[in-house]
């Protein structure tokens, strides 16, 4: 059985520098709900990576679901960041490194 997750990269936008403890704030909330509902592997901000802030890898349904909660996301619904998402397939033991 296939699996695949999906991977958004937040990018900064021109007005991140203006990002406020409030937004940080509804930014969190939006991530500990997610992860209440099961649907994050994994997220984090970047270090020393310029033009990006984080990532969030979602387990969804599919794709489409992903990209409704990226734009759902504070941070890109407030307009500091836009993103990218792209599908990633999962290669590990279970599926033999997809081999």
């Amino acid at each position: 059985m296939e699996k695949w997750l999906y991977v958004m990269m937040i990018k900064k936008g021109k007005t991140f520098n203006k990002v406020t403890k409030a937004v940080i704030t509804r930014h969190v909330e939006n991530l500990r709900n997610l992860d209440a509902e099961g649907k994050i592997e994994l997220c984090g901000p970047f270090k020393g990576y310029p033009g990006v802030a984080g990532m969030v890898i979602f387990k969804t349904e599919s794709y489409e679901e992903a990209e409704a909660l990226c734009k759902l996301e504070p941070l890109v619904a407030e307009g500091f960041a836009s993103y990218t998402l792209a599908a990633l397939q999962v290669a590990d033991k279970e599926n033999n490194y997809l081999l």
